[in-house]
């Protein structure tokens, strides 16, 4: 049941993003952005090192001195992986409320949607990946720390649902179908942490190359877009402390519940 609660987390924070259409007349503030995004950004980082890449290493150190090497190849594949996606996916500004790219017949509300969807996918293996090694039990990871990621990228979520539901009432849909589109484009995470959990028997033997998989593609989610969101102009600096906020709360909860 509390795996059911943690992977459920991230969306439910894409659907309270996407409710900001019915109390909100523009956009959310800058530095409410900024403070959640540094936040959201510190805690994925964090997780990525104590959640999941320190646990790779552990669990494979029956080859000795050479313990890193599927922690550097998941690593390295997660990283990759993205910037395939960021190749195959539309071109998006998150701050333009989307752009599309020369020559292309999709609206730039409908690619924002498909972009944000399709990036949600590997953080929802993130999530599966992590409450998957809790389940297993080999690899060193406190259902707390799975319980802090999620919250994180639930976190991370919330101005995404808002990015997608808020143009889309701007283009004239309705609240109600501006909401259930935000909503739908996290739908993706619970189904994709569901499926990695259900194949978890079978991915066992590869479960440290798969957590080191999922840092690097968040990793990349937070060097890519979420520091860069976050740091964005009118500069200040409420996304840095945000960031190390994030960081600190996630390293905390791991040291002294892990």
């Amino acid at each position: 049941m509390n795996t059911f609660f943690g992977i459920m987390i991230p969306f439910a924070g894409t659907t309270a993003g996407a409710a900001c259409v019915f109390f909100m007349m523009g956009q959310m503030r800058t530095n409410v952005q900024k403070s959640l995004l540094g936040f959201a950004s510190g805690v994925m980082m964090a997780a990525s090192v104590w959640s999941l890449l320190l646990p790779s290493i552990s669990m494979a150190e029956g080859m000795g001195n050479f313990a890193f090497i599927p922690a550097a190849i998941g690593f390295l594949a997660g990283i990759g992986g993205m910037l395939l996606l960021d190749q195959i996916v539309p071109e998006i500004y998150l701050k333009d409320g989307g752009k599309a790219k020369k020559g292309s017949s999709w609206s730039k509300t409908a690619m924002l949607i498909l972009a944000v969807t399709i990036h949600n996918i590997p953080e929802g293996m993130a999530v599966g990946v992590v409450f998957a090694g809790v389940l297993s039990g080999q690899a060193g990871i406190a259902m707390a720390d799975a319980f802090a990621l999620a919250v994180g990228i639930a976190i991370q979520n919330f101005p995404e649902g808002a990015i997608v539901s808020m143009p889309l009432k701007g283009e004239g849909t309705g609240k109600g179908r501006a909401f259930l589109g935000g909503m739908a484009s996290g739908v993706v995470e619970p189904i994709s942490a569901f499926l990695t959990i259900l194949l978890s028997a079978y991915i066992t033997p590869i479960l440290p190359y798969l957590l080191a998989f999922a840092a690097g593609a968040m990793v990349y989610v937070v060097v890519e877009e979420l520091i860069p969101e976050a740091s964005k102009d009118p500069h200040s600096h409420i996304g840095t402390i945000g960031f190390a906020a994030g960081f600190l709360v996630m390293m905390v909860l791991d040291v002294a519940l892990g």
